[in-house]
């Protein structure tokens, strides 16, 4: 899916089972869950109101509802600080996952 390469993933087919594994809280992906919804909605936002200043907004919403899952429930280290390009394309697979049921919230 993506060519490239990061610390030893050859693909992002490669990343995303060690991206899963290291969500396994539900907690946590209703976190990255409800944190990817805010997000759309700040997008949303700022196109309907052409208030372009809210997207900066968009980086501390969604990493920090998803850093709160890490930290506080999985207790690890989010992908994003080794992983950066493959974790945030994780983080809208996960979430198209939740969407049709391949992953649940429980």
């Amino acid at each position: 899916m993506s060519t490239v390469k990061q610390q030893g993933f050859e693909s992002f087919a490669e990343f995303y089972p060690y991206y899963l594994q290291e969500h396994q809280d539900p907690r946590c992906r209703l976190l990255h869950f409800v944190g990817s919804w805010l997000v759309l909605g700040v997008i949303a936002a700022a196109v309907l109101t052409s208030n372009w200043m809210l997207l900066w907004l968009m980086p501390i919403i969604g990493y920090g509802f998803a850093w709160v899952g890490h930290f506080f429930y999985e207790h690890n280290k989010p992908a994003t600080f080794k992983y950066p390009f493959y974790s945030l394309m994780g983080d809208w697979v996960m979430f198209k996952d939740i969407l049709v049921g391949k992953v649940s919230l429980k």
